[in-house]
C-alpha cells in the first residue's frame, strides 16, 4: 500500500506538508500546482511554493515532494519543467483536475479534459523536456461536464510517457460533492499500463478499504482526509496490515496531536506572514473538528482570536511543556 498526499490550494501547503510528513504513514506528496502561462518562470517562485527543492526535494520528515505544474501551452510548459528538473523536485506532476473557473476560463486543468489531444502533447512534451531518472506523472478528473472521455484521458496521459496517474473520482461538475465514483478508476486501470492512484472521498480507513476494492489500487492519495485525520495514513496502513489499526490511531490520538499543533505553529510563525498565521491555524482546526471533540472545544475558544500572543497563552494553557514562541522568534 502507497499512500501520497494530495494537494490543496491555500491549505495543503508545505507548511502542512511538513507535520503531517512528521505524522507519519504519507510515501510521497504533490505540491500545490505551480501556473504556467508564456513565460519562463525565475526558480524563486518554483522554491517559494516548493521549498522542499531546498532539501533535496524531500520535507523534513524525508518523504518526497513532486512539483505540480498547471497551464495549457505544451512549449512553455515542457520549458519550465527543464528549468525546474534542474532543482532537484522528486517528480514532477502535471495539472488536468483543477475545477476552478479562473482556472478553467483560461484552457487549464479540468478544462483540458475535454482536449485530450492537448493533454497528449503536454505530457509528451515534458517528458521529453525531463531527465529520464525525474518521474513524470498526471493528476486527472473523470472529465469535465461528464466522464464519458475519461478513458480517452487516461490513455493520453499514459500514451504522452507518464510515469503514473492519479484518478480523482469525479467530474468537474460534480467538484468535491459525494460520492466518488472509485468503480470508474478500475475501468481507467484496465486500459493503461502504468500504475494508478485513486483519490477522492477517502475519510476513513473504511473508505480507504471500500475505494482499494471497487478500484483495484493498491495506491491512494489522501486529501482532506488526512488534514481532517492526520493519523489516517497510519491507520490505514495497520489495517492493510492487518494489524491493530485501532491501536495506531491511539497513538496520535488528541494529547499527542496537540504536538503537532505546537509544530505547527511553530512552523507558521517562522515563514508566513504575520497576519495570516493565527487564521492558519484555525483553518486546521476547522478540519479536526470532524475528527476530535476537543478540536471543536479548541476552535470555539480560538474562534474571534486574532492575536498571535493570546494563541501562545491557549497553548501555554493546554500544553503546559510548550515554549514561547516570541521567545523562540523575537523576530515575529
Amino acid at each position: 500500500m502507497t499512500l501520497l498526499l494530495a494537494p490543496m490550494e491555500g491549505l495543503l501547503d508545505f507548511v502542512l506538508r511538513d507535520i503531517l510528513t512528521r505524522v507519519g504513514g504519507i510515501d510521497g506528496c504533490v505540491s500545490e500546482f505551480i501556473r504556467i502561462t508564456d513565460q519562463l518562470l525565475p526558480e524563486r517562485v518554483f522554491t517559494r511554493i516548493v521549498p522542499e527543492l531546498h532539501t533535496g526535494g524531500r520535507t523534513l520528515a524525508g518523504v518526497p515532494v513532486r512539483a505540480q505544474l498547471l497551464g495549457a501551452d505544451p512549449v512553455c510548459l515542457a520549458e519550465n519543467a527543464a528549468l525546474l528538473a534542474g532543482l532537484g523536485p522528486a517528480g514532477i506532476d502535471l495539472n488536468f483536475g483543477c475545477p476552478a473557473k479562473v482556472v478553467n476560463r483560461h484552457g487549464g486543468g479540468a478544462a483540458l479534459l475535454d482536449e485530450p489531444e492537448t493533454i497528449a502533447a503536454i505530457v509528451s512534451a515534458v517528458r521529453r523536456a525531463v531527465p529520464a531518472h525525474i518521474p513524470v506523472s498526471a493528476k486527472m478528473r473523470l472529465g469535465y461536464s461528464d466522464d464519458l472521455r475519461a478513458v480517452e484521458c487516461a490513455l493520453a496521459i499514459a500514451g504522452g510517457g507518464a510515469d503514473e496517474l492519479v484518478v480523482h473520482a469525479r467530474t468537474k461538475a460534480q467538484a468535491y460533492r459525494p460520492p466518488a465514483y472509485w468503480e470508474r478508476i478500475a475501468d481507467i486501470r484496465a486500459v493503461v499500463s502504468i500504475p494508478v492512484v485513486a483519490n477522492g472521498e477517502i475519510w476513513t480507513v473504511q473508505d480507504a478499504r471500500r475505494c482499494r476494492e471497487m478500484s483495484g489500487c493498491d495506491r491512494l492519495m489522501l486529501g482532506r482526509g488526512a488534514v481532517a485525520d492526520p493519523g489516517l495514513a497510519l491507520a490505514i496502513k495497520a489495517d492493510m496490515a492487518d494489524a491493530a489499526a485501532e491501536a495506531v490511531s491511539a497513538g496520535i490520538g488528541w494529547p499527542a496531536l496537540l504536538h503537532f499543533l505546537a509544530d505547527f505553529w511553530h512552523v507558521v510563525c517562522t515563514w508566513l506572514d504575520a497576519r495570516s498565521r493565527v487564521g492558519r491555524l484555525k483553518q486546521w482546526l476547522n478540519f479536526l473538528r470532524r475528527s476530535f471533540p476537543e478540536a471543536e472545544t479548541a476552535y470555539q475558544q480560538l474562534k474571534t482570536v486574532n492575536d498571535p500572543i493570546l494563541v501562545e497563552a491557549w497553548l501555554a494553557g493546554v500544553l503546559p511543556e510548550h515554549k514561547d514562541t516570541q521567545a523562540r522568534h523575537p523576530d515575529r
